[in-house]
């Protein structure tokens, strides 16, 4: 798993890159505050490497708390900037700050 953020100087925009080893997964999402937890907003490509990959563009300044969705089941990124826990779903989210 991993994250990627690249900043660009003319907006205040963060191009964050979101990635997850899923080999044998059909469908893997990126879902959060971000896109209302909305799994068809933001699919992630396979890969020939296994590798589910996607990028999303995130105001600067802000954290944003989300899972990946690999095959209907939630899943925490490794590299993520911190956790939250979430009462909702009495589990903990991933954070990315940018």
């Amino acid at each position: 798993m991993a994250i990627k953020k690249q900043y660009l100087k003319s907006k205040p925009i963060c191009k964050v890159t979101f990635s997850i080893e899923a080999e044998d997964a059909k469908k893997v999402s990126v879902i959060g505050s971000f896109n209302d937890w909305n799994a068809k907003k933001a699919p992630l490509k396979k890969l020939k490497s296994g590798v589910f990959k996607g990028t999303i563009d995130l105001d600067k300044d802000n954290s944003y708390e989300f899972k990946y969705l690999v095959d209907g089941e939630y899943v925490n990124d490794s590299a993520a900037d911190s956790y939250l826990w979430n009462d909702f779903a009495g589990a903990e989210n991933s954070v990315v700050t940018v």
